[in-house]
């Protein structure tokens, strides 16, 4: 065979130069043939079926200079090419930007459809109440909102925040949020990189019928000691790297609360409450085919109230609950044409109340192990498998002790799993996704369920694409919500079939130079999703009763209603991750609809955190540099910077359930036929309305943040003054109606008002050496 029909295929790995970490998502081109690949999760790419020549081969990642080299294949390239790509100076970065806006449009095609990417940086830059959080900051995406505040949660396009699968280092969490939601159980200083689908994710993904939220940590500076220390009104964290020798490296991260220690003694009221939470994680390289790294976290609330802190015997209760997960990975390269990813990992959620006053307990467990493996198998240029395969073992208990009944729910769980995908490019402007996913979990009963996905994109021209994708999810784990209380989990089972949707997504994507302009509309359905049944007293029965005579409930049978919905809604974003300005501004709307039997008479309702439009800006102001982009002038890098920082939100109001009539009810039979009528022999009672068929006025707020950047050389200090809602406005979380019958037999009915945050100035530090 000549030389000129030989086929080869080139590989290798794309490296931050600086610190040794993989870069995920690097774009690497063969200039001379237009084709190319991008980089996995260890930072491996492939450009298999090659033909052998002399080719120049470019790597180019945001925030990072576009590196070149030349090389010559003849043969295959086991893993024998590696881009350590050097961070981009800012004087360097408008002629990088504007010289290649092909770079840009590719790479928003290679991106899967609805997914959105967030680097630690662009998560830093957001103002916040105290401290960057991550749930936060995706919450300032379109199609993504929050019911309050006092909440992190995510509610991605309709669905509830127990249809997003969390993930960090390839481990499930179950419960992402700490008290209050203020802060998220992810320290983003710890962070390497973000991936989030908003839907119609690959057959990859499973269990959740929204959403993936995908987080991988630092592996940890490959080359020299690193720390960041960051240092806030209510709370300090910090994060350091080291390599260890030269065979990896390790990365810790350590974040607590003071809100015990300060707030609680200077304002009254307030409980003993504080958080810790920390992870580690080691890198080891084995050889350019052998990957390993071992990851741990622990995180833990600790919350005691306590009505009046001065008498001997007052109203408390206590409340303890936090998240442990770990995973070791393997990762192998069988040959250059078949990667490996194995998985070991376990999680556990756990939890434990206790109010002595009525003599209450509860205890709630949750615990998930599991092994799992994929493949990446890239035969072809046009054409790549992924495959692979998941075993799960799950353990729940609620176990709730009362001095008139005890509910004691323990099950095991066995969920199994696996997939094939396959994408194909019959042309350089056609992508094809198709995949299945096959379920099964085992219950008291079991349930078998087969998931089509498939998507396609088509690019326009240079400048656009089009996309189009739909999948079949389930989900076999729903949650109780509570508020201020971390949720309890409940899986199926006989009595409470799976929950299942179908997305239908159609999206369209522009580059304009630096700018990138992403449009998308879907529709998902949703069937047999659950809410808590309000009646649940009169419906269960006890499984049976204890030595001392209490009714014992063992299962879920009547505690859930069952029902189904929908949602839709179109979503635009305009982005800019380059420059002296970057940032995004979107505007979402959205509609959800529920139908549950037993609810509403029956009729349609929107869920309370329905809201229809949404917009969303996002701004961060280089101020050394603004003036010399508007100009077009060469960018200034001095030791020192501002940073203005800037967030604003406006959101539809969220529907509420209103009184529709009042009514007054003896409240004791026949009292008051013969005269006895005393307003305390009367109770006063508000029937509501159609469920939420009312809205609060709109949410509206404005987060202004300055950090002064200051670099000293082998180590940096930023100062920085963050305020939470600068304007002060007054959101509406909820109304109250307070209403009586005075000692004229009249009714008396106040409309109270309770509000959300108000302004919050909040000032800290960060350091990093």
């Amino acid at each position: 065979m000549s030389a000129q029909t030989t086929r080869v295929t080139i590989s290798g790995f794309a490296h931050d130069d600086t610190n040794g970490e993989a870069l995920i998502g690097a774009n690497v081109f063969i200039q001379e043939l237009g084709i190319g690949a991008s980089t996995n999760i260890s930072g491996y790419f492939v450009i298999p079926n090659v033909p052998a020549g002399d080719y120049v081969l470019s790597c180019s990642y945001i925030g990072f200079q576009t590196l070149t080299v030349r090389h010559s294949a003849i043969k295959d390239c086991d893993g024998c090419i590696t881009f350590n790509m050097k961070p981009e100076s800012i004087e360097t970065e408008e002629v990088v930007v504007t010289a290649d806006s092909v770079e840009t449009i590719q790479k928003l095609f290679s991106k899967p459809v609805s997914k959105i990417e967030l680097s630690p940086a662009q998560i830093q830059q957001i103002p916040r109440v105290v401290e960057a959080d991550l749930l936060r900051a995706l919450q300032t995406m379109p199609g993504i909102v929050a019911v309050s505040d006092f909440s992190s949660a995510l509610y991605v396009r309709g669905g509830t925040p127990d249809q997003n699968l969390y993930m960090i280092d390839g481990t499930d969490v179950y419960n992402p949020e700490h008290a209050f939601g203020i802060f998220s159980t992810f320290n983003t200083s710890a962070i390497k990189k973000v991936e989030i689908s908003k839907g119609a994710f690959g057959a990859e993904y499973g269990g959740r019928l929204s959403s993936v939220l995908d987080v991988t940590n630092n592996d940890g500076n490959r080359k020299n000691f690193q720390g960041e220390t960051n240092v806030s009104l209510l709370a300090a964290s910090t994060t350091l790297q080291m390599p260890i020798g030269n065979i990896g490296s390790i990365s810790g991260s350590f974040r607590r609360t003071y809100i015990d220690l300060t707030v609680k003694n200077i304002i009254d009221g307030i409980p003993d409450y504080y958080f810790y939470d920390g992870n580690v994680k080691a890198f080891f390289d084995l050889g350019k085919k052998d990957k390993l790294t071992i990851s741990f976290f622990r995180g833990l609330d600790d919350l005691t109230f306590k009505a009046d802190e001065d008498a001997a015997s007052s109203f408390e209760f206590l409340y303890d609950w936090g998240n442990i997960t770990t995973s070791i990975n393997w990762k192998h390269i069988f040959n250059p044409t078949l990667f490996a990813s194995v998985w070991f990992t376990g999680s556990r959620f756990e939890s434990k109340f206790n109010l002595d006053a009525v003599e209450i307990s509860e205890e709630n467990y949750l615990s998930d192990y599991a092994a799992k493996v994929a493949f990446e198998y890239y035969p072809l240029q046009e054409l790549t498998f992924r495959f692979g395969a998941e075993q799960k073992l799950l353990h729940e208990k609620y176990d709730q002790n009362s001095s008139e009944a005890r509910i004691l729910i323990e099950n095991n769980r066995q969920f199994s799993t696996a997939y094939l995908s396959a994408i194909w490019k019959p042309k350089p402007v056609w992508q094809i996704d198709a995949g299945l996913r096959v379920n099964y979990f085992g219950a008291d009963t079991v349930f078998t369920n087969f998931e089509p996905r498939f998507s396609i994109k088509y690019r326009l021209d240079e400048n656009s694409n089009i996309k189009f994708a739909t999948g079949y999810y389930h989900q076999y784990i729903n949650q109780i919500p509570r508020l201020f209380f971390s949720s309890i989990w409940s899986t199926a089972n006989k009595y409470n079939s799976e929950s299942s949707s179908k997305h239908f997504i159609l999206g369209y994507q522009r580059a304009f130079g630096k700018l990138e302009l992403e449009l998308e509309t879907y529709y998902k359905d949703y069937k047999n999703i659950y809410q808590f049944n309000n009646h649940v007293g009169t419906d269960i029965k006890p499984s049976y009763y204890s030595d001392e005579g209490l009714p014992v409930y063992g299962s879920t049978e009547n505690v859930f209603i069952a029902g189904d919905g929908y949602s839709y809604g179109a979503e635009i974003m305009l982005r800019k991750n380059h420059g002296a300005f970057t940032g995004w501004v979107s505007y979402a709307y959205a509609h959800t609809e529920y139908k549950f039997p037993r609810l509403n008479q029956g009729s349609d309702f929107a869920p309370r955190h329905d809201r229809n439009s949404v917009v969303n800006a996002v701004l961060n102001v280089d101020l050394d540099n603004a003036l010399n982009e508007l100009y077009g002038e060469q960018f200034v890098n001095d030791d020192s910077r501002w940073v203005l920082g800037l967030n604003f939100i406006y959101a539809d109001g969220q529907p509420i359930t209103t009184p529709s009539s009042a009514y007054l009810v003896n409240s004791m039979p026949d009292y008051g036929r013969y005269g006895n009528t005393g307003n305390g022999s009367q109770e006063f009672t508000l029937y509501p309305a159609e469920i939420n068929s009312f809205r609060l006025p709109a949410y509206i707020r404005m987060d202004v943040s300055l950090t002064w950047e200051l670099d000293y050389g082998s180590w940096q200090m930023a100062p920085y003054l963050q305020v939470f809602n600068i304007g002060n406005r007054s959101n509406i979380w909820f109304v109250q109606y307070n209403s009586e019958v005075n000692e004229n037999n009249s009714i008396k009915q106040e409309v109270e008002t309770v509000g959300m945050l108000p302004l919050l100035p909040s000032i800290g530090v960060t350091i990093k050496f």
